[in-house]
């Protein structure tokens, strides 16, 4: 059983940045995806970013891309998604999550695939 523990969260101003992270325990992600996903009040659960432990592969979704980042530190088994130039829009809880089998590119993306969820660390954009 693998559990999966956020941090970082917290209140920025608009354009601001944060820093969260992500580290899974009971299982490395040794030959897996590492993914976050946001999900603001009302609205359904999505991608935002994820990266592959082995290699360098990042993803991004396309309202992100160009202004967040994703790292890792495998010694650590931990994964930080740098967040920057916030938005109001994207106040929400953001979640790690672990899928159950190593994924093709085509499926990083897809909420579906993914089985382990951490309890998710509140992101909030305001003035």
């Amino acid at each position: 059983q693998v559990q999966l523990v956020e941090s970082g969260g917290g209140l920025v101003q608009p354009g601001g940045s944060l820093r969260l992270s992500c580290a899974p325990s009971g299982r490395t992600f040794s030959t897996y995806t590492l993914a976050w996903f946001r999900q603001a009040p009302g609205k359904d659960r999505e991608f935002v970013t994820a990266i592959r432990r082995s290699g360098n592969s990042e993803y991004y979704a396309d309202s992100v891309r160009g202004r967040f980042s994703i790292s890792k530190d495998n010694a650590k088994n931990t994964v930080y998604p740098q967040m920057n130039s916030l938005k109001p829009k994207e106040t929400a809880i953001y979640y790690c999550a672990i899928p159950v089998r190593q994924l093709i590119t085509s499926k990083v993306r897809a909420i579906y695939e993914y089985e382990s969820w951490g309890q998710g660390t509140q992101v909030t954009v305001s003035s």
